[in-house]
């Protein structure tokens, strides 16, 4: 089974590290995973502000119901390394690296975080936001796996992406779809998590329904988000339906007696279920239960 698919990560939520009242309300909120944000949304002269902030906060208290990332700033900046040495203090679940382009952005961050006493335990999300790793997306998936911090989760960022390449993000995003497509087979391939970039418009609850539905047909597991007023419609949207999860029971109830122990294949009502189907439906119980078992 995929390594990661006990944990629902249907809701990210974006929090600016500059806001303190966000951050102090974000302990609130039903979302699976916090992304406590040092890059984009947090202006160049309030990077220190924003890091004395997170620090103060993960030492007030743990983030106890959520899974906590921290996007850090880009390697080869000057705000890399102090980002780092935050992030050895604050011991969150993972870290966010923004603008993964190349193969040697894996192995300078392994040797940053080492130098810079980042936790062992921490997991790895990348940003995948650029035409360079868009174009070798495979080979580094591959490579992040095998490296440390180890690769853990995808984040499409597809206003850089439509930025960088000039491609019209609208439309119900037709002419980015090839490239999503492509991020969701690499996530698949390698089983890794993959998440679906940000919708910007939080006033168009109609679009952003819409874009959820469309994230959740296209097998990403979960989306990032903005505003607190979308996770509820995402973790909805990406939640196994209760038909859904009595199906993926049936078919583990059904392979688990003793005269299908063996079986390839077997006929559950008039229909051929597969043993990958099995696997399948291990998975929508593993999200399903790991969903209940929530606070």
């Amino acid at each position: 089974m995929d390594h990661h698919t006990h944990k629902p990560r249907r809701s990210a939520m974006y929090v600016p590290a500059t806001n303190q009242r966000a951050l102090a309300k974000a302990r609130g909120i039903d979302c699976d995973a916090i992304i406590f944000d040092l890059e984009d949304a947090v202006a160049p002269e309030m990077k220190e502000t924003a890091r004395s902030n997170l620090v103060e906060a993960f030492t007030a208290e743990r983030f106890a119901n959520h899974e906590t990332v921290i996007r850090i700033n880009t390697i080869g900046t000057a705000d890399f390394g102090k980002d780092l040495e935050a992030l050895a203090r604050c011991r969150p679940d993972a870290v966010l690296l923004p603008k993964l382009s190349r193969i040697e952005d894996f192995h300078l961050l392994s040797a940053a975080a080492t130098g810079h006493g980042v936790p062992d335990s921490i997991g790895l999300w990348v940003m995948i936001e650029t035409a360079a790793a868009l174009s070798n997306l495979d080979h580094l998936v591959a490579t992040g796996l095998a490296g440390h911090p180890k690769l853990d989760c995808l984040v499409v960022g597809s206003n850089d992406v439509a930025k960088e390449t000039g491609v019209f993000p609208g439309d119900g995003r037709l002419f980015l779809l090839p490239w999503l497509m492509n991020v969701v087979l690499a996530a698949k391939r390698h089983g890794v998590c993959v998440l679906d970039g940000v919708w910007n418009d939080f006033a168009d609850r109609t679009g952003f329904d819409a874009e959820v539905l469309q994230s959740a047909k296209m097998a990403f597991d979960g989306k990032t988000l903005i505003h607190p007023c979308q996770v509820e419609p995402a973790n909805q949207a990406f939640s196994p339906s209760m038909t859904l999860v009595l199906e993926a029971r049936a078919i583990v109830t059904a392979f688990a007696r003793e005269e299908n122990a063996g079986a390839g294949v077997i006929n559950m009502g008039g229909k051929m279920v597969e043993r990958m189907h099995l696997e399948q439906a291990r998975r929508v119980l593993a999200i399903h239960e790991a969903i209940q078992a929530r606070p």
